[in-house]
């Protein structure tokens, strides 16, 4: 046993002094993360919501790491939501922003004519050749999103994801800190991410999540790297220990 824990003291993170240096303090951005679950029960990881600490999503899917996106779209004005960026950041694509909104547009307009009993939101496909994405359109004459509907809006996604391995690894953002879509929830707030988390796990999606960029902010609150939570954090909330 002694020889098992003096193996654990030597673990570094970093070459040389680089552990030392490195210790984060208050003044930077950081996240704390928690272990949880048995790494050994492999054959449960795809029943579960990954959370993308610390990455970049549009890096990623520029570097080729996603065959899909999820993202919000509206018919208004996008030049400020991610699929803005994305759409500028893919050479390949014949959409912009422009074009994207323009067709969001029309298609409400066509919905009003054609099809004014069903439900929203709708969602849009826009594909860039090398990555697809899945807009959940924002409902007509609304400027935000409420939970409910982005329920709705992930049961179409994981309808359409459903069998569709070419259209795997997918990967969502948050919802949350959104400067064109924003999400509330029924008191008209922003919602906390565990229930959006709970939204989109309940609707059926299975994908990778990416936190907004303040939720890098958080610590010293632990985060998981998965949803869902481990059953402790409902034991702790419930008087528990």
């Amino acid at each position: 046993m002694a020889n098992v824990a003096n193996d654990e003291q030597n673990i570094h993170l970093y070459d040389d002094d680089g552990d030392l240096l490195l210790e984060a303090d208050t003044r930077s951005d950081r996240v704390i993360l928690l272990p949880s679950g048995d790494p050994r029960a492999a054959g449960q990881d795809h029943d579960r919501i990954r959370i993308q600490w610390g990455q970049h999503l549009l890096a990623d899917l520029v570097a080729g790491r996603y065959r899909t996106a999820i993202c919000a779209v509206n018919d208004v004005d996008n030049s400020h939501g991610i699929i803005g960026e994305l759409l500028e950041l893919v050479p390949t694509s014949q959409w912009n922003v422009d074009s994207a909104t323009s067709f969001a547009r029309m298609f409400h307009g066509s919905v009003a004519v054609h099809a004014a009993e069903d439900h929203e939101p709708y969602i849009l496909k826009f594909d860039l050749d090398r990555i697809l994405i899945m807009g959940i359109l924002r409902p007509k004459d609304q400027d935000h999103f409420t939970l409910d509907e982005l329920s709705r809006g992930f049961q179409t996604v994981a309808k359409m994801l459903h069998g569709r391995r070419e259209r795997w690894p997918v990967a969502s953002v948050s919802f949350l800190g959104a400067k064109s879509n924003k999400l509330t929830d029924p008191d008209g707030q922003e919602p906390s991410f565990e229930a959006v988390l709970r939204t989109m796990f309940d609707a059926g999606y299975r994908g990778d999540v990416y936190p907004s960029l303040g939720m890098w902010e958080l610590a010293p609150t632990g985060a998981f790297a998965s949803y869902p939570f481990p059953e402790s954090l409902k034991v702790m909330r419930s008087g528990g220990s």
